[in-house]
């Protein structure tokens, strides 16, 4: 795969630094970076049919992903 649009640093480049810390010192953020990872993953090989997916199960997975983000934001935003 190339690049994979919607990556973390991506999406929050102000928290770029926080990120990484968090990552390595907080237990709860490394599990939601890993889980975001992961759907990020899965929505890209679906959307370019490295593995199809049915089309509501597409959409479940961006919402998903989706609230993921935010969860992720609120909590870079509180800590």
């Amino acid at each position: 795969m190339a690049n994979t649009p919607h990556e973390l640093a991506e999406e929050f480049p102000e928290f770029v630094e926080k990120m990484s810390s968090l990552k390595v010192t907080d237990k709860h953020f490394a599990k939601l970076a890993n889980d975001y990872h992961d759907l990020n993953r899965k929505v890209h090989a679906a959307e370019t049919n490295v593995m199809p997916r049915e089309e509501l199960a597409e959409i479940d997975l961006r919402k998903r992903r989706g609230a993921l983000k935010d969860e992720i934001y609120a909590y870079l935003r509180a800590n």
